[in-house]
């Protein structure tokens, strides 16, 4: 045991410029190992076994809804418009929202909201709702470079589309045919 301790003193109190040498030997192992486990850990296969999902580009145009403080929840009238706006979105590469009016059902209350969106720049605004679509047929004759798409019965004016309750692929169709035509006019 002697021996063995003597011969680690020997060897471990060399000249300083042989500790440099193996300081330097020690750490550029370390390095090394470092730079192959970084390698291994990327280049390892992935069981995901597909390719890395990407973002998705959408062009810079808006459709907006407008609900009642309900939202777009599931069993709500507005839940199969807004899948069906979705569902445009996804045909057009156009961005989709919604905005909930909070307050007094009311069209003075609502009517804010409605400009809201067109303050927004949305290009497509979809109104579901009785007191949403008085106020969106308030505001649209005023609002002529908009689209307005309500829901529900009744005549709209030049700007303004309507298509039956709970109609998801009619949404999707006349949402996406006024989207195509706005990018024409552009």
């Amino acid at each position: 045991m002697q021996g063995l301790s003597r011969w680690f003193r020997l060897r471990w109190s060399a000249s300083p410029g042989a500790l440099r040498t193996r300081r330097a030997a020690l750490g550029a192992g370390l390095v090394g190992l470092t730079a192959v486990g970084v390698a291994g850990f990327c280049l390892w296969p992935s069981d995901g076994g597909g390719e890395l999902p990407t973002a998705r580009v959408y062009r810079d145009v808006d459709a907006c809804l407008l609900t009642d403080s309900h939202g777009v929840t599931p069993g709500v009238a507005a839940a199969p418009v807004w899948a069906g706006m979705q569902d445009a979105s996804r045909a057009t590469k156009v961005r989709v929202s919604f905005l909930s009016a909070t307050g007094p059902e009311t069209r003075a209350n609502v009517e804010p909201f409605v400009n809201s969106l067109v303050q927004e720049h949305c290009s497509v605004v979809v109104a579901v709702g009785a007191t949403q679509v008085q106020a969106v047929r308030a505001v649209a004759p005023r609002q002529k470079d908009v689209r307005f798409v309500v829901v529900g019965g009744g005549s709209g004016a030049a700007n303004v589309s309507v298509v039956k309750e709970g109609s998801r692929p009619e949404v999707r169709d006349r949402v996406r045919g006024l989207l195509t035509s706005l990018s024409r006019e552009s």
